[in-house]
């Protein structure tokens, strides 16, 4: 049986927990994401708590099909002087998100939370920080024709394990975290919770 329950449909995340040795499920999960942001955001939400929010929403969502295993829940939420972006709705979105994202500099939200017997056990948010060069339009043009597909479920437009590391200039923080999961965070977490041997 697997160490634990992915719920997310990422790739990159269930690659990344993969690669770090771990058996995972892979259990997506539906919400309502943008109608729980803005519901949080009337509230006075801070991105970071959002994330948090929504974290722990697909986290018990997956714990309440699974309610005797681990189960992890995601998300990322990226903010620019305060406004959120969400992932892009075609090309011409995409275009426009990182036309108003060059030469400046944003932070990722990356959440996590742990489920253990239907209650969080765990919980990490980092938050990185990402500066874009100022590219040329002709420079974003050719990134979101060429990258469309890898790039469409990403929030940002970009993935810095590809291409899309050519877009920045500087970025503080952990690159896990900045791929949509605070991995050493967890992995010493599971370890320090004798969920997998250390």
């Amino acid at each position: 049986m697997s160490v634990l329950v992915l719920a997310s449909g990422s790739t990159i995340r269930a690659t990344l927990l993969r690669n770090a040795g771990l058996q995972i499920d892979v259990q997506p999960v539906r919400i309502d994401e943008d109608s729980l942001r803005e519901s949080l955001l009337a509230e006075g939400a801070t991105p970071h708590d959002i994330a948090d929010a929504l974290a722990e929403h697909k986290a018990l969502r997956a714990a309440r099909r699974n309610p005797d295993r681990l189960v992890l829940g995601c998300d990322q939420l990226l903010d620019c002087d305060g406004m959120i972006f969400s992932k892009p709705a075609d090309p011409e979105d995409a275009r426009n998100q990182l036309a108003s994202l060059r030469g400046r500099t944003h932070r990722l939200h990356t959440a996590a939370v742990l489920y253990a017997r239907g209650e969080p056990v765990w919980r990490h948010i980092a938050t990185p920080r990402l500066t874009m060069r100022d590219f040329s339009d002709a420079f974003l043009d050719a990134y979101v024709t060429e990258n469309w597909q890898d790039i469409r479920h990403c929030v940002g437009c970009y993935q810095i394990e590809g291409p899309g590391i050519r877009l920045f200039s500087q970025i503080e923080g952990d690159l896990f975290a900045i791929q949509g999961l605070p991995l050493l965070e967890l992995l010493t977490a599971l370890t320090t919770r004798k969920d997998i041997p250390g």
